[in-house]
């Protein structure tokens, strides 16, 4: 017999970390947001690069830079019911040990064959399986150990590791990639992040935690808590699927500015510095971020309505954003490219304390869980959007059609949870038909 909810409660409040704690492993994982975007990102800062010595075409590039999500969609679901059962800390430090290892190995896996694209899109394939689990992992983490006021802080200040990891790879890995060629971004992104791994098992985490973790993984042994996940109660409800639709379109949109804004500003703006188009907007995100999480946690703190206060994070996130993005389309101006680039990529950020914290609000016994399906959604249509808008670009000769995508997009996921979102946590109690 499960204990009554109070008890419940309890329980989980003392399994929260304390201050300390939480400021150790906020920061610890702020940098292991940061290196798992400067592992994701090392393949479009040195998409040009690549695509002259293997001579890919723009058809090329595109199954390149989106074989990424081929293996990222798989896995999100998996992730995410690991982290509720095993530990959200478990799974990304082991994922990030094995996701680091392949990254470095990047190059010289392209040596193995004249087939370089097979080589770099099995690679990439791989790299997107492991990081697959890190944010529906992380996810169950912080709606396990984060007090709900402070979730949307906390969420959003390691979230803005996404944007730190984008702006040191594209500054630093500009400078790598005209120093040293393309092979060292791989390099030194994959290296640090093993030196990270090292860092967290010898301080955060303890051995039998680790064990624990690899046998559940590799024999699936059983653990005490009740991992069931009541999947008929959850997609019953119409909040749930406003949530799903939500991230999905804030991950796709995202994901399609992530691979190509690069070679958007190289080809548009070719005598144009790297390091402004590679720096600038990511150096706006993480400021905004931190605000995003502040100004959510200040308003419901001031007695707004927390429905209100994350519809209003996704009219920033999802509808203000977009329309910077339609404005890249039509203008000619370098200097007026970068700031709309900015303004959409900071305002993007307000999606951490939108709809991902919306999703901890719903049903933060299995947050983990229904992140994973949310950002599967959005993985999928990551794989499709990043390939279409390569395709859009190589016929059409404009890139218009492509941030027309990224508003569409945008503008489906915006208006499903202005209509349907809620924050109210859903009964996962059994119906009288599932019994």
């Amino acid at each position: 017999m499960q204990p009554p909810g109070p008890a419940r409660r309890d329980a989980a409040e003392d399994a929260q970390w304390s201050r300390p704690e939480c400021q150790a492993w906020t920061t610890t994982l702020l940098l292991g947001t940061c290196l798992l975007y400067c592992a994701r990102v090392s393949m479009p800062v040195c998409a040009v690069s690549m695509s002259q010595d293997f001579g890919w075409d723009k058809k090329e590039a595109g199954i390149a830079l989106s074989s990424f999500f081929w293996g990222y969609c798989l896995t999100q679901v998996a992730g995410g019911h690991l982290g509720d059962r095993v530990g959200g800390e478990k799974v990304i430090l082991l994922s990030a040990s094995a996701w680091g290892f392949i990254t470095a190995a990047t190059p010289l896996l392209t040596h193995l064959s004249s087939a370089h694209l097979v080589c770099v899109t099995f690679s990439r394939i791989l790299t997107g399986l492991l990081q697959g689990v890190y944010f529906p992992a992380l996810t169950s983490l912080l709606s396990q150990k984060v007090r709900e006021s402070e979730r949307a802080f906390t969420y959003s200040t390691v979230g803005a590791g996404s944007q730190f990891g984008t702006l040191v790879t594209g500054a630093v890995g500009s400078l790598l990639l005209d120093w040293y060629g393309w092979q060292s971004v791989f390099y030194v992104s994959g290296g640090l992040t093993l030196l990270w791994v090292c860092y967290v098992y010898r301080y955060l985490l303890s051995e039998q935690d680790l064990i624990l973790a690899v046998s559940v993984l590799v024999q699936g042994l059983p653990v005490a808590r009740d991992t069931r996940v009541p999947w008929r109660q959850l997609f019953r409800k119409p909040s749930v699927w406003a949530a799903i639709v939500s991230q999905f379109s804030a991950a796709c949109s995202f994901f399609i500015l992530l691979s190509w804004l690069p070679t958007f500003f190289k080809e548009t703006f070719p005598g144009s510095k790297g390091w402004v188009f590679n720096v600038v907007p990511w150096l706006v995100a993480i400021p905004a971020s931190l605000f995003s999480g502040f100004l959510s946690d200040h308003l419901i703190s001031q007695g707004y309505r927390t429905i209100t206060v994350r519809k209003l994070m996704q009219v920033m996130g999802l509808g203000l954003s977009s329309v910077f993005a339609l404005c890249l389309g039509h203008t000619s101006s370098f200097y007026k490219s970068v700031f709309f680039a900015s303004a959409s990529i900071g305002l993007q950020t307000f999606n951490h304390s939108g709809v991902s914290v919306n999703i901890q609000d719903l049903a933060p016994s299995c947050a983990g869980f229904l992140f994973g399906v949310a950002n599967t959604a959005g993985a999928l249509a990551g794989v499709v959007g990043v390939g279409l808008s390569g395709y859009l670009i190589e016929t059409t000769g404009s890139w218009t059609s492509m941030f027309n995508l990224v508003a569409a997009i945008s503008s489906l996921g915006l208006c499903t949870f202005l209509l349907f979102g809620k924050a109210q946590r859903v009964d996962l109690s059994p119906s009288h038909e599932d019994l």
